[in-house]
C-alpha cells in the first residue's frame, strides 16, 4: 500500500484513509504487506507508530526512484514539492513488485481530507504481477 501525507497528518487521518480505502474495494487489511512512501517520511512520528501498531513493513523510496515509475494520476504539485509527480502510487508499485515482474495497480489514488482531524493523507494498492 502507497501512502502519501502532508506533515502533521494524524495517524488517525491515515487509520480513516486506510480503512476507507479498504472497505469501498473489498480488500481484507490481511493483505497489506506494508506501507510504502517518500524518504523523507522515514521517520514521521504518526506513519511509524502505526507501522509498528500494526507490524506492518514500512518500505520508503527517493523522489528520484519514485520519479521512474509511469502512474494514471501524476501531480504536478507533487513534483513541485516533492520532486516526483507521484508518491502513493508509485511507492504502491514499487513496493508490490518484490521479485522483479512487475506491480500493477489495484486501487488509483484516494485522496482525504477532513473529519475534523489535521492533515491530508494519498492511498493507492498494488499487487505484484503473477507470473
Amino acid at each position: 500500500m502507497g501512502i502519501g501525507f502532508k506533515q502533521g497528518t494524524s495517524v488517525q487521518l491515515i487509520v480513516i484513509a486506510i480503512e476507507e480505502v479498504l472497505q469501498k474495494h473489498l480488500l481484507d487489511e490481511s493483505a497489506i504487506a506494508g506501507i510504502a512512501t517518500i524518504d523523507t517520511k522515514a521517520s514521521d512520528t504518526a506513519l511509524v507508530e502505526l507501522c509498528n501498531r500494526q507490524n506492518w513493513l514500512l518500505r520508503t523510496f527517493s523522489a528520484e526512484k519514485l520519479s521512474t515509475v509511469p502512474v494514471p494520476n501524476p501531480s504536478t504539485i507533487i513534483t513541485k514539492t516533492k520532486g516526483t509527480p507521484s508518491v502513493a502510487e508509485a511507492a504502491a508499485i514499487l513496493a508490490a513488485d518484490n521479485a522483479g515482474l512487475g506491480a500493477k495497480l489495484l486501487v488509483p489514488k484516494n485522496i482525504f481530507r477532513g473529519s475534523g482531524l489535521p492533515g491530508v493523507v494519498t492511498v493507492a494498492v498494488a499487487e505484484e504481477t503473477q507470473p
